[in-house]
């Protein structure tokens, strides 16, 4: 993975070819004690949602290599923190709507 200075990074994916991908979030979860990084490469699926990925990373390295999430309990923590994300994304969304 090689990153630049506009949380972006460059991948191969399967067929070899270089995608841009935009860095959503990074964590550190307490349970796992295990970094995560959360981007998108802005494709979207069928139903038009723009697709989402998570890998492992190492923050202490200038490059890392991604590493695959490996248990249902990491995805699962991942999940909880996208959600929360994006009820807070809603709520401000309506706030600025009504003028609150």
């Amino acid at each position: 993975m090689a990153k630049d200075k506009k949380n972006t990074f460059t991948v191969l994916n399967d067929e070899g070819k270089e995608v841009e991908c935009e860095v959503l979030f990074t964590f550190e979860s307490e349970e796992t004690h295990k970094n995560y990084l959360v981007y998108t490469d802005n494709t979207t699926d069928e139903n038009g949602n723009i697709k989402v990925y998570a890998s492992i990373f190492d923050p202490d390295k200038e490059t890392s290599d991604l590493l695959p999430i490996e248990t249902e309990r990491e995805w699962k923590i991942i999940e909880t923190i996208l959600e929360e994300i994006q009820a807070e994304s809603k709520k401000q969304a309506e706030s600025s709507e009504t003028g609150e």
